[in-house]
C-alpha cells in the first residue's frame, strides 16, 4: 500500500527520477574524469618517455662525436707522423747524394744546399741560405742562375771560395710544386775535376808515348853531328891563336847544351825500366830535401810526413822526381817564401804534396807544363817535369798541378802526386 502511494504520489516520483538522474550525470562526470585523468597520465608519461630518448640519443651522438674526433685527432698525428718521416726520408736522400743541389726560389734566393754543395763549392749552408745568388757564386754559375733555362748538361770551370778551380757538370731546371707551379729553380751538378785531371793524364800519357818514339831516332841522329862538331872544337882550340880561343870555348860550351839536352831527351824517350825495392818515402824525401837545402837560402822548409811509410818502387827515378820538384819550387821563390813538403796515406794511396809560395804559374800555361822542351826558365830544357810525370805515370800514379798567378794576386804553386798504397812486408 505504501509502495502505491509512493508510485502515486508525483512529488515523490520527479524526486526519484531527479536523484537517479543525478547520479547518472555524477557517475558520468566521474568517468570521463578518471578517464581525463588516466589520459593525463599517460600523455604524461609518454612526454617524459619522449624526453628521455631525446636526451640519451643526444649522449649517444655526443659519445660518438667524441669517439670519431679522438679518431681523427689518431689519424691526424699518423698523417703528421708520415709527412715527417717522408720529409726526413727526402732530406735524408738529398743529403746523402754525391751530386751537389742548390735551390731558389722566384727571386733567385737560396732556400737549400745539401752536403755535397757544400763540400764541392766550399760553402757553408747557414751562410748563404736566404742570399742572393749574385752574392755568392762566382761566373759561371752565376749567369746559368741568372737566365732561368732548363740546361740538361754542360761542363764547366768554376773558382770555389777559396780560390781553388775545380771542373762541374752543371743541370738547371724549374722548381714545381706538387701542383706543377713553377716556384723556383733548381741547380744539380757533379764534381768532375778528378775525371777531367784523369783524361788529361791519359791524353798527356798518349801524346808523350807517341813523342818520344818518334824523337828518340832524331835524338840519336844528332848525337853523331855533334860528336864531330866537339871533336874539331878540341883540335882547333890547340890549333888557333889565342885571341880565338873565347869563342871556341863558346862553342865547346854550346855543344854541351846540346849534348846535356839530347841526353835528358833520350832519357825521356827511352822505355822505363823500373827496378822495384822496399822504399822508404820518409827517408827518400828527407834526402831530397837536404839536397836542395843549400839553394833555398831564405827558403823556409816546412814537414808534414808520416812515419813508417815504405812503397814498392824505383828508388832512384823517384828520388830524381822529387828533388825535380823541390828544385822547382825552390828555384820559384828567389826573394824567399815557404816550401812545404807532406807525405799522407790511406788504405789505398800515398799523397805527396810539395806546394811553394812563389810567382805561380798562368792558368793558360798549366796544361803545357808537362809537354816535353816547354819551359818558362831561360836556360831551362824543358824536360825535367816531362820526364817527373814519366817516372809518376810509369808507377802507376799520377800527378796534378794547383797553382795561381802573380798577375791575378794568388800566386804559389801545389804539386800532387798520387802512388798506389803498396806496403811491403
Amino acid at each position: 500500500m505504501v509502495r502505491d502511494e509512493l508510485v502515486n504520489h508525483p512529488t515523490l516520483i520527479f524526486i526519484s527520477l531527479s536523484f537517479l538522474v543525478l547520479l547518472l550525470i555524477l557517475g558520468y562526470i566521474l568517468r570521463v574524469v578518471h578517464t581525463l585523468r588516466l589520459k593525463k597520465n599517460e600523455e604524461k608519461d609518454t612526454a617524459v618517455t619522449e624526453v628521455g630518448f631525446v636526451v640519451d640519443t643526444f649522449h649517444d651522438v655526443v659519445s660518438r662525436l667524441k669517439e670519431k674526433e679522438r679518431e681523427l685527432e689518431i689519424l691526424r698525428k699518423r698523417a703528421e707522423e708520415r709527412a715527417s718521416e717522408i720529409e726526413i726520408y727526402n732530406e735524408d736522400i738529398l743529403q746523402s747524394v754525391p751530386s751537389g743541389v742548390v735551390s731558389f726560389d722566384q727571386n733567385l734566393f737560396i732556400t737549400k744546399m745539401n752536403a755535397a754543395a757544400e763540400r764541392i763549392l766550399e760553402l757553408r749552408e747557414s751562410d748563404v741560405a736566404g742570399k742572393g745568388y749574385d752574392r755568392i757564386f762566382n761566373s759561371p754559375i752565376r749567369e746559368l742562375v741568372a737566365r732561368r733555362q732548363t740546361i740538361k748538361r754542360i761542363d764547366a770551370g768554376y773558382i770555389s771560395s777559396s780560390g781553388k778551380r775545380i771542373w762541374l757538370g752543371l743541370n738547371m731546371s724549374p722548381l714545381k710544386d706538387s701542383f706543377g707551379t713553377v716556384i723556383g729553380q733548381i741547380l744539380v751538378f757533379t764534381d768532375m775535376t778528378e775525371l777531367k785531371a784523369f783524361q788529361s793524364q791519359m791524353e798527356l800519357r798518349e801524346r808523350l808515348s807517341n813523342l818520344g818514339e818518334m824523337s828518340a831516332g832524331i835524338a840519336h841522329e844528332l848525337r853523331n853531328p855533334l860528336g864531330v862538331i866537339s871533336g874539331y872544337t878540341k883540335i882547333l882550340s890547340k890549333k888557333i891563336e889565342p885571341s880565338l880561343l873565347p869563342a871556341v870555348e863558346r862553342i865547346s860550351n854550346e855543344v854541351s847544351v846540346m849534348d846535356r839536352i839530347i841526353t835528358d831527351f833520350l832519357s825521356f824517350a827511352k822505355p822505363t825500366d823500373l827496378v822495384m825495392s822496399d822504399v822508404d818515402l820518409r827517408a827518400l824525401m828527407e834526402g831530397c830535401l837536404s839536397a836542395v837545402e843549400s839553394s833555398a837560402e831564405g827558403v823556409a822548409i816546412v814537414r808534414h810526413l808520416e812515419p813508417l811509410l815504405h812503397i814498392r818502387a824505383d828508388e832512384i827515378l823517384l828520388r830524381q822526381t822529387f828533388c825535380n820538384l823541390l828544385q822547382n819550387a825552390v828555384e820559384s821563390m828567389p826573394e824567399g817564401g815557404t816550401l812545404t813538403v807532406s807525405i799522407s796515406s790511406s788504405p789505398t794511396d800515398i799523397v805527396i804534396t810539395v806546394s811553394d809560395t812563389g810567382h805561380g804559374i798562368p792558368q793558360e800555361l798549366q796544361n803545357k807544363i808537362f809537354l816535353p822542351f816547354f819551359t818558362t826558365k831561360e836556360k831551362g830544357t824543358g824536360l825535367g817535369l816531362s820526364i817527373v810525370h814519366k817516372v809518376v805515370v810509369s808507377h802507376g800514379g799520377s800527378i796534378r798541378v794547383d797553382s795561381g798567378s802573380a798577375d791575378s794576386g794568388a800566386g804559389g804553386t801545389i804539386f800532387t802526386v798520387i802512388l798506389p798504397h803498396k806496403i811491403s812486408a
